[in-house]
């Protein structure tokens, strides 16, 4: 009697969250404050992490940024400098109109870190030097990717344990390194950016694709435990956007009859559909929407239809042309350089 009991509140649950999900669509969550809290971004030094810095300044979070290239994670901290001086010159105003708490602007500091955050040891000895500079990291953004870009027969094992190290086991290191203290406090975010590679895949890209089902895997797991350590107050966000103007697959095609529907993301319009997923703790964010229903479609068609579907759009050999574009840039660096 019991369990049928149980089955009767699990069933009104499960409809419940169906309700509160659909309100969410017709009336927009209020934003929460991220103001004087400390935010860690990787791979702060171009691309997303740069955009995802930016944003979080904007909003008066203290950013602490890790690059493994020193010179341009110093020019995101830079822009992240001009965005706190025009917090500042801001502030006298927006205090007389006595409408907003504003933080001093001395509180407002960004600190740079180069870090390799494929390598464990660099991830832990760098973590234990932001607590002891900057204080507990609130906001965690595994961010740092990187990609091969060869076939896999053609891929050096090296390149394929390297695009493994930064893509996920380094959500693992920096997990560890602050998730202790968020748990004590009850209190944090750790938003894991992946790729919808990372929900389904495509031809060419094994050793990304097997990255990103692992960050999925590893942030779906680790919601998982959060919920059942009843640390409410701990939210997570998983961020799965398509292919993302930004360089990193320059060259990939669909079928150019579908490409108008479906280009190339913009990167300013991803991160700020994910800044709104992160600050209204919205646990997923697909970017655009019709990822949503390409993950779904994959779990219920049979495989032979699935593969259908990506020959007539033109994905089965999308990430062909950026390979091959790839193999030609290697090609003339080695020329340049008399290999």
């Amino acid at each position: 009697m019991n369990i049928l009991l149980e089955l009767f509140v699990v069933t009104f649950r499960v409809l419940w969250a169906f309700v509160l999900a659909a309100a969410k669509w017709l009336v927009r969550p209020k934003e929460k404050s991220v103001a004087g809290q400390v935010c860690l971004i990787t791979g702060a030094g171009s691309g997303l992490g740069r955009l995802f810095a930016l944003e979080f300044a904007r909003r008066r979070a203290l950013l602490v940024l890790w690059d493994i290239n020193t010179q341009s994670n110093e020019e995101t901290a830079g822009m992240v400098r001009h965005i706190y001086r025009e917090l500042a010159e801001a502030a006298p105003k927006v205090a007389g109109d006595g409408e907003k708490d504003v933080l001093p602007h001395c509180s407002l500091q960004v600190y740079t870190y180069t870090c390799d955050v494929g390598k464990r040891e660099n991830v832990y000895t760098t973590a234990e030097r932001v607590r002891k500079e900057v204080g507990e990291v609130s906001v965690l953004v595994n961010n740092a990717g990187v990609v091969s870009g060869h076939h896999l027969l053609e891929c050096p094992d090296e390149l394929i344990e390297r695009t493994m190290m930064v893509n996920c086991h380094a959500h693992f290191w920096t997990t560890k390194a602050f998730l202790p203290k968020m748990l004590e406090m009850n209190h944090g975010h750790i938003v894991t950016v992946a790729s919808s590679l990372g929900l389904f895949s495509t031809a060419g890209v094994e050793d990304y694709c097997a990255s990103k089902f692992g960050a999925v895997g590893f942030h779906e797991s680790l919601s998982h435990e959060l919920k059942a350590a009843e640390k409410d107050g701990i939210k997570t966000t998983l961020v799965c956007p398509y292919l993302v103007d930004t360089g990193m697959f320059r060259g990939c095609r669909i079928r150019k009859e579908i490409e108008p529907f479906l280009p190339p993301l913009k990167p300013e319009y991803c991160v700020k559909q994910a800044m709104r997923a992160i600050l209204t703790d919205q646990p997923m964010i697909c970017t655009p929407r019709l990822m949503y229903m390409v993950t779904f479609m994959k779990s219920i068609l049979p495989f032979e239809a699935v593969v259908c579907m990506y020959r007539f759009l033109g994905a089965d050999k999308c990430m062909y042309p950026f390979i091959a574009q790839r193999k030609q840039a290697t090609n003339n660096n080695e020329a340049k350089n008399g290999i």
